[in-house]
C-alpha cells in the first residue's frame, strides 16, 4: 500500500480508533463490575492488528492470543457479536461460552483466540497446510507475542512450515513483556526476527506502532505466501500500554517508561502521517471518533439485551467421541 493511499490509510486509521474506544469501553465496563470474566488490553498494539488484517482477505485465516480483541476486530467480528460474547450471552460469536480469550468467527477465517501461549500457532499451520492441500490460494496468519516464541510447539511448527512451504504468516507482537518478564531477561538474541534464519524463512522487523509499515510489510509477506514461497516470521516492535491483565500491579516497569512508550501512539503517529499528505485533520479525526463511539455503544448495549446462555444449552456444541451415560 502506498503510504499516499488516502483510502487505505484513513480505513486503518478508523479501524485502529475502533478498536481503542472499544478496549476503553472494555476496561470501563470491567472496572464497573458490569464485564464477567478477565481482561488483556490491546491498546498501544492497534497498529499491529490492523496493519496485518488489513493485507488480507476475507477468506483468510487468523488465529490470536490472550490479547486478541484488537486481532479480530481488524479481521472484520461483528460488534455485536464480539461484545455479546464478552458477556457471556447466548448472541455471541461462539454464544457465549467463551468470552474474551476464545472469540472466535468461522465465517470469516478467525480461527479463535486462545488462552493457552502460542496455542494458535500451529492450529494456523494446519489451516495453511489444508489451503496447501486444497490449493484454495488461502494465506493463515499466526498471532503470537515475544513470550510465545520461546515455547516448542513454536519452533516445532516453523520448522515444519518451511519444509511444507506452506502459506503462513507468523506475526509476532513485540510488546516489550512476557508476562511480567522482559524481553531481555527471557532471551539472548537482539531480534526475535533473527529466529527466521534457523528455519530457511525471511526474518522481518518493522515499527509495530507505525500501521503503514507494518501493513506494507505484511502486504509482502502474505503475497510471498499466496506465491507459493512459504512462510514469514515477521516481527512487530511495539508496547503495551496497560498491564499484563487488568488489576496487574506492574511492578517490572516504571510509569516513566509507559509514558515514554505512550508518545508513541500509534493512532497518532497515523494521524500526523494524515495531517503531513493532506488526507484530514482534527476535525476528520473527531468524526470518526464519534461515529465509533456510536457504533460500539450500540453493540453494547445489544450485548446487555442479548438472552442469557441457559443451563439446558450448556452441552450444545460440545463435542466428544466417547460415549458417556446421560449425554446425547
Amino acid at each position: 500500500m502506498p503510504a499516499s493511499n488516502e483510502g487505505d490509510l484513513m480505513e486503518m486509521y478508523r479501524q485502529m480508533v475502533l478498536i481503542r474506544v472499544a478496549e476503553e469501553t472494555l476496561l470501563r465496563l470491567f472496572e464497573g463490575a458490569e464485564m464477567p470474566g478477565f481482561i488483556h488490553s490491546y491498546i498501544g498494539e492497534e497498529a499491529t492488528g490492523v496493519g496485518v488484517c488489513h493485507a488480507l482477505e476475507t477468506s483468510d485465516v487468523i488465529t490470536s492470543t490472550h490479547r486478541g480483541h484488537g486481532h479480530v476486530i481488524a479481521k472484520g467480528c461483528d460488534l455485536n457479536g464480539f461484545f455479546a460474547e464478552l458477556y457471556g450471552r447466548a448472541a455471541g460469536t461462539c454464544k457465549g461460552k467463551g468470552g474474551s480469550m476464545h472469540v472466535a468467527d468461522l465465517d470469516i477465517g478467525i480461527f479463535g483466540a486462545n488462552g493457552i501461549v502460542g496455542g494458535g500457532v500451529p492450529i494456523a499451520a494446519g489451516a495453511a497446510l489444508a489451503s496447501s492441500i486444497r490449493g484454495d490460494g488461502r494465506v493463515s496468519v499466526a498471532f503470537l507475542g515475544d513470550g510465545a516464541t520461546d515455547i516448542g510447539p513454536f519452533h516445532e511448527t516453523m520448522n515444519l512450515a518451511a519444509v511444507w512451504n506452506l502459506p503462513v504468516v507468523f506475526a509476532v507482537e513485540n510488546n516489550g513483556f512476557a508476562d511480567f518478564i522482559r524481553v531481555s531477561d527471557h532471551q539472548k538474541i537482539e531480534r526475535i526476527a533473527m529466529r527466521a534464519a534457523a528455519y530457511g524463512m525471511p526474518g522481518v522487523t518493522v515499527d509495530g506502532n507505525d500501521v503503514v509499515a507494518v501493513h506494507e510489510a505484511a502486504r509482502e509477506a502474505v503475497a510471498r505466501a499466496r506465491r507459493g514461497e512459504g512462510p514469514t516470521l515477521l516481527e512487530c516492535v511495539t508496547y503495551r500500554w496497560r498491564g499484563h491483565f487488568e488489576g496487574d500491579p506492574q511492578p517490572y516497569r516504571t510509569q516513566d517508561e509507559v509514558e515514554e512508550w505512550k508518545k508513541k501512539d500509534p493512532l497518532g503517529a497515523a494521524e500526523r502521517r494524515i495531517v503531513e499528505l493532506g488526507l484530514g485533520g482534527d476535525s476528520d479525526f473527531a468524526k470518526i471518533r464519534r461515529e465509533v463511539t456510536e457504533r460500539v455503544n450500540a453493540a453494547v448495549e445489544f450485548a446487555r439485551n442479548s438472552p442469557k446462555v441457559t443451563p439446558e444449552q450448556a452441552l450444545d456444541d460440545v463435542y466428544t467421541d466417547l460415549k458417556v451415560e446421560g449425554w446425547q
